[in-house]
């Protein structure tokens, strides 16, 4: 929606994509395979790619066509971006990867994926240099992608191993080294949209149904917390959302918000089946909200990986 009308956009307001995002995160509208390409990828390659990529991608990923994936975390590192091994060794022509990432969402179903690869290694001044982002282009030889499953029965992420796969240089993103920081920045359109704190949002919802409209008063006081909750959460995505259309990189607000976001949506459904032990047995939507409420505790985990 904020993208140039050249690349297939509409050169909207991010406040304006930002009302979509969230009635598609409380409606649970299955938008997940080409969220990660319109929220970050996206932006990456309008800033960082050669214009003969952005012409060929970008059109494809306003028509819903191309799936991405971002490879970040490593085993053995977690979150912790700088002590990623994965190396890219410069070679005619390009690069030669081998390593491994890991949690990486939607990469067996992924077109494409961003990734940050070690291109040199760390300096003792600064443990951040050293990093290149990757455009890196899935299904080809020398990627092997494994499924990881849990305990929802879904396969959502995975590991992904590369044998000495080949990158062009004209996918190179950005400066040969300093992709600490464009990752930085990306991770401000990550981590601070409403789907950050909606993911379990339909729980809640569920269990205004079931108390009705006379909700005994500890029901009543629980739901005013949450709902309380949910509006300041709200506030302060919206307004790292204004400070992205004014031109600005939020990264420590967006931050915040996705710390604050996770946690609580994380132990959203666990608050939900405390409130709901006092719903009378008569609720209509009874069954609903406790099969809700086992898919929800289910999946709550993953949230603050």
């Amino acid at each position: 929606m904020t993208w140039p009308k050249k690349y297939g956009g509409q050169e909207r307001s991010f406040l304006e994509r930002y009302v979509v995002t969230e009635e598609m995160r409380v409606a649970n509208a299955p938008t997940r395979r080409f969220f990660v390409a319109d929220r970050q990828s996206g932006p990456v390659l309008l800033k960082y790619a050669p214009e003969h990529i952005k012409m060929d991608i970008l059109p494809r990923i306003c028509r819903g066509e191309v799936c991405f994936a971002i490879g970040m975390s490593e085993p053995n590192s977690g979150s912790d971006l700088f002590a990623a091994k994965t190396r890219a060794t410069k070679t005619d022509g390009g690069y030669l990867v081998n390593g491994t990432k890991i949690w990486t969402s939607s990469a067996h179903i992924a077109d494409y994926m961003i990734a940050i690869f070690r291109t040199s290694p760390p300096t003792k001044e600064n443990r951040r240099h050293g990093l290149t982002q990757f455009l890196v282009k899935m299904k080809q030889p020398g990627i092997q992608v494994n499924p990881i499953g849990q305990i929802t029965g879904q396969f959502e992420f995975n590991e992904v191993v590369f044998t000495d796969y080949f990158v062009p240089d004209d996918h190179v993103l950005g400066e040969v080294d300093g992709a600490w920081k464009q990752a930085t920045s990306e991770l401000a359109y990550e981590r601070s949209g409403p789907e950050r704190f909606l993911e379990t949002y339909y729980v809640l919802t569920e269990l205004v149904r079931a108390v009705g409209k006379n909700p005994d008063t500890r029901s009543a006081e629980g739901i005013g917390r949450l709902v309380a909750q949910v509006h300041t959460m709200r506030r302060m995505s919206v307004s790292v959302a204004g400070m992205l259309q004014a031109g600005k990189e939020p990264v420590v607000e967006a931050s915040i918000v996705k710390d604050i976001g996770t946690v609580w949506e994380q132990q959203l459904p666990h608050r939900v089946r405390d409130l709901a032990a006092f719903v009378e047995e008569t609720a209509t939507n009874r069954e609903t909200l406790e099969k809700q409420l086992d898919f929800a505790i289910k999946t709550a985990p993953k949230l603050t990986i």
